[in-house]
């Protein structure tokens, strides 16, 4: 897998645009992934995981990951839209002090949460378990640093 562009490209490609600050819609989101994070609990503590319902922890995973991002962004007055608008908030992870092996991780996972939707791709609750790891550790960040 190529390495996730710098942020600053997808400014010059107008991926991403600069807006005024939107707390509102931050906060939003904010308080929809802190509800999809603790369903993800809840659903970890009653369900266990197996191959066959995989897709649908990587899925939650994914979606309580780039609504934080996102909410991140809104507070700094960036919105990325159209092609490219997940890689974009994906790049954005260095800017809020992620390593590059966890932007990395986080692009595989972008890569493979696009695969499910659009290619019908399984995957296993091996890699699901992975992902439920970065997911807490991304979301304990990502909610620490919220100023809104």
């Amino acid at each position: 897998m190529r390495t996730v562009r710098p942020f600053k490209e997808f400014i010059k490609e107008n991926i991403v645009k600069k807006q005024r600050i939107d707390r509102a819609r931050a906060e939003f989101l904010f308080k929809e992934s802190e509800n999809s994070h603790n369903n993800l609990l809840e659903k970890i503590d009653k369900i266990t995981l197996k191959d066959s319902n995989a897709n649908d922890f990587i899925k939650s995973c994914y979606d309580i990951i780039m609504e934080l991002v996102r909410a991140r962004m809104l507070l700094r007055g960036y919105n990325a839209s159209g092609f490219g608008a997940h890689e974009a908030e994906v790049a954005y992870m260095r800017m809020l002090g992620f390593s590059e092996n966890e932007v990395q991780f986080a692009d595989q996972l972008r890569y493979f949460r696009n695969g499910m939707l659009y290619y019908g791709r399984i995957l296993d609750a091996e890699y699901a378990k992975m992902v439920i790891t970065f997911t807490k550790k991304c979301f304990d960040t990502l909610r620490k640093e919220n100023t809104a």
